[in-house]
């Protein structure tokens, strides 16, 4: 089955977890990673790959010596990015991106260098949001960072909350178009 027709499926069947009818751009994999210092981050994380379209792209960036993890809480999801994608340097973890924090510690990581997500935030309660953004936030190096893509503003309040600095750009080559934002830690 195709990853635009499974894709679709699961938006139908899960809209609360799938935020979209279409797979990611490649448009929007180059904007969501443009900000990422691939030579130098040791740790990275990503949060709902979907098919996997960011995680194969992070995968062509990132060094030899790096680590993924790599958060699918969709079953179908998460077989198909097990069956695809076969790198040493991934772990994929069928689970709550809630729980990033025990993940990092069972494989005894400190913290993360980048974490792109993927989540559809505006399908969340606002408590659900800011507590995983706290989650992320507190995980980050120092110099981390954490990348989101929206599509609309709406969730720019919260991320000022939580992120000292908080940019954004637009990729209107998605469909839908999307914002990306960009994260400090504060």
């Amino acid at each position: 089955m195709s990853s635009k027709k499974s894709f679709i499926q699961q938006f139908w069947r899960e809209k609360k977890m799938v935020g979209a009818i279409s797979p990611s751009s490649p448009f929007l994999a180059e904007k969501m990673l443009e900000n990422i210092h691939f030579t130098s981050s040791k740790v990275l994380v990503e949060i709902g790959p979907g098919t996997g379209v960011f995680t194969k792209r992070i995968l062509e960036k990132m060094s030899r010596e790096a680590i993924l993890l790599v958060f699918e809480l969709n079953t179908d999801f998460y077989s198909k990015l097990l069956q695809e994608i076969k790198d040493r340097r991934v772990i994929f973890i069928h689970d709550s991106a809630e729980k990033l924090e025990y993940y990092l510690s069972k494989y005894s990581l400190n913290s993360v260098d980048a974490i792109i997500s993927s989540l559809p935030l505006s399908n969340f309660p606002q408590r659900v949001t800011l507590k995983l953004l706290r989650t992320f936030q507190r995980s980050l190096t120092i110099s981390g960072k954490f990348i989101q893509f929206q599509y609309s503003l709406k969730q720019k309040k919260e991320l000022e909350h939580v992120f000292s600095a908080v940019s954004i750009s637009f990729t209107p080559l998605n469909i839908p178009p999307a914002f990306v934002y960009t994260c400090s830690r504060k």
